[in-house]
């Protein structure tokens, strides 16, 4: 029988104890070996039908591990455990959704709050309490699990990103703003964009496909951990000003700090993206992603049966 993602979690970590770094696909294989699946149940069909089911739970596993900061994943394919992962073994909990719930940044991640809806600031997320009422409908149950796959996605992607060279990145860059409708073509916003940093600016792009006007970019490929902070965009600003450019665009593959965040300089439009930021934008503009599969919900036409009544 193929265990579920939450029985796989105590399991994963214990495949990595050791210490050292090793190949997730080695780390399923171990785990089909320790719960004996047999081949047709290491290769049956998730219900999408397009992955293996068991290496998939398997990777929900890793993400909320990785999650609540139990695992670590430097490179691409490549996990070792942290310090809390060893914690969590010796602590001989049980090892799953409800006790991850205890790591803030597994919070924030499973059941982020609204930023329109403060009331869901006080409710429990289904998920995490079958006892909290009331009751979800069906369509709140599928948004829910919609979130958690988008989230993870965009974990996930962003992971890839960092692990780019920065001439990629700047590419990226590029593509991006030409989907979001700057810079008129590829060829033009290449152009425009990639020189080595002219005082606090990487590329100028345009605003509009004729050019009317343009917008300076800082880009900044940095670690999550290296937040850039105030005086990284009063920089940035200052080059604006030598440019005599009142628009910029700073993107970072880090975060912001508060005061960063709470920056308005008077006379400049000043946009900034952070890495949750970008790869929600690569996500909903199609850069770097592509539709593994689509379900579709539908409904009675109501107008259509109003219409038999005539």
């Amino acid at each position: 029988m193929i265990p579920d993602y939450q029985t796989l979690m105590r399991p994963l970590l214990e495949c990595i104890q050791d210490g050292q770094e090793h190949l997730f696909k080695n780390v399923i294989e171990q785990l089909a070996d320790r719960f004996e699946l047999t081949r047709e149940e290491r290769e049956q069909l998730a219900p999408s039908g397009h992955s293996a089911l068991f290496s998939g739970r398997v990777g929900w596993a890793k993400t909320y591990l990785k999650k609540a900061g139990l695992l670590e994943q430097r490179k691409r394919g490549i996990l070792s455990i942290s310090s809390l992962g060893i914690k969590a073994l010796k602590s001989k909990k049980k090892i799953d959704v409800t006790y991850l719930t205890g790591y803030p940044n597994f919070v924030d991640f499973y059941a982020p709050l609204s930023r329109n809806d403060k009331t869901r600031e006080n409710e429990c997320a289904p998920a995490i309490d079958p006892e909290c009422t009331p009751p979800v409908t069906p369509e709140e149950t599928i948004a829910h699990a919609y979130e958690q796959i988008h989230n993870k996605l965009s974990s996930e992607l962003l992971d890839v990103v960092l692990m780019q060279d920065f001439a990629f990145f700047e590419r990226l860059v590029v593509e991006l703003l030409v989907k979001m409708g700057y810079g008129g073509s590829i060829q033009d916003a290449g152009q425009a964009i990639g020189r080595t940093g002219d005082e606090g600016i990487d590329g100028i792009i345009k605003e509009d496909k004729l050019g009317l006007d343009v917008v300076h970019i800082q880009a900044k490929k940095w670690n999550r951990n290296n937040t850039v902070g105030r005086p990284e965009l009063q920089k940035f600003v200052g080059a604006l000003a030598g440019q005599g450019s009142t628009k910029g665009i700073f993107i970072t593959t880090s975060s912001f700090t508060k005061e960063a965040q709470s920056y308005k300089p008077q006379g400049v439009k000043l946009v900034k993206i952070d890495g949750e930021k970008l790869t929600q934008l690569m996500i909903e503009y199609g850069l770097g992603v592509t539709t593994a599969f689509s379900y579709e919900i539908k409904r009675i036409d109501r107008d259509y049966f109003n219409d038999l009544d005539d």
